[in-house]
């Protein structure tokens, strides 16, 4: 049944709730099955399943780590089971038993500036490392630096998949999602051989969303797709934090939206653990990791030092910091060189460049 097209979540537990199970629907018939207005897709298909399919998902499922969870599994995860029509089957690699865990879940823009990029993991170590589960998307930028941030504290982390999972998207997050496997679990709604499509994701948002206590939003435009998530998140009564940034930066707009309308703002991860602290059964004494870094001994000259404060906090290009120091354009392009190979700062698009270090 969850292979029919034109079945959703809403439709399969209509169904169930109609004919008591899966069986005594597929038996039911043609006559019974218009009378519950079902598109004409979706009674073709009950009328004959595609059973080669159904057998790719039992294949898969013999495989070592692999498992399905229905929603009368007591492994099923109990926040999840309380969200508006939620999926009537999982499939899971690696851990199930991370699903039943305190999430906090991280979401952000594909194309983060590198500090966000920073943020996402520093936050997702911290808090990973103090209890909680991270779970994000396993998207390009902001997704996989959580999900990173989270295997490097030696926490657990789980990836919310837009496809099913014999397949990864995107192809180049393979072996990521090979270490969460590891380390935390892979989960998707769609039975084996899904392909990525754009429908796919909007309706995975809403699992991400829903398995969590929270929604953090570290970078996201105006129109970004991780709002959809903390939509999701407010409509299934979670928490919704965002990071503000600069008025300048445009991945800032989307979570200075988010403030407006009632999100919490933080500045560090003990902000969203004093938050969720009691609800997750955890504490920032027992994160391994810091709230924040403590800063290296500053090794640079005076022009170097001059330089980096002249950036600021906000992106800077050349010919302004040039103006700023009163240095010649070749000479700030070289120290920007230096400092980039020593990691205190970043070009990012448009010519400029942002501050990593102090």
């Amino acid at each position: 049944m969850l292979r029919a097209p034109g079945i959703g979540p809403a439709r399969f537990a209509r169904l169930l709730e109609h004919f008591g199970s899966a069986a005594e629907a597929f038996a039911a018939g043609r006559a019974e099955w218009v009378r519950l207005d079902l598109p004409a897709t979706a009674l073709d298909y009950l009328s004959a399943p595609d059973w080669p399919g159904v057998e790719q998902d039992l294949a898969w499922l013999e495989e070592s780590g692999s498992h399905l969870l229905a929603l009368d599994d007591r492994r099923y995860p109990p926040l999840l089971r309380q969200i508006p029509y939620p999926p009537p089957l999982l499939f899971v690699r690696g851990d199930p038993g991370c699903l039943r865990a305190p999430q906090l879940a991280i979401v952000g823009t594909r194309n983060p500036t590198p500090m966000g990029r920073e943020t996402a993991h520093s936050f997702a170590a911290y808090l990973a490392g103090a209890g909680m589960v991270i779970t994000s998307g396993l998207a390009l930028g902001i997704d996989a630096a959580a999900h990173q941030g989270a295997l490097a504290s030696g926490g657990r982390t789980i990836a919310v998949m837009g496809t099913s999972l014999d397949r990864v998207y995107p192809a180049k997050h393979r072996d990521l999602a090979h270490a969460i496997a590891e380390q935390g679990a892979l989960v998707s709604e769609f039975p084996i051989g899904t392909s990525p499509a754009a429908s796919n994701f909007p309706q995975r948002n809403r699992l991400i969303s829903g398995l969590a206590l929270g929604v953090l939003v570290v970078e996201a435009a105006a129109q970004s797709g991780s709002l959809i998530t903390a939509r999701q998140a407010v409509e299934q009564g979670r928490e919704v934090f965002a990071i503000p940034g600069s008025i300048h930066n445009p991945l800032a707009k989307g979570c200075h939206s988010l403030i407006r309308q009632g999100a919490k703002l933080v500045e560090t991860a003990a902000d969203i653990l004093e938050e969720l602290g009691s609800l997750a059964a955890v504490s920032a004494e027992t994160s391994t990791l810091p709230v924040e870094a403590s800063p290296a001994a500053n090794p640079l000259d005076d022009d170097y030092r001059q330089l980096l404060a002249a950036i600021g906090d906000e992106p800077a290009g050349v010919d302004s910091l040039v103006e700023r120091c009163g240095l010649t354009a070749e000479v700030v392009s070289s120290m920007l060189l230096i400092l980039e190979l020593e990691g205190y700062v970043a070009a990012v698009p448009g010519g400029l460049y942002c501050r990593l270090k102090p």
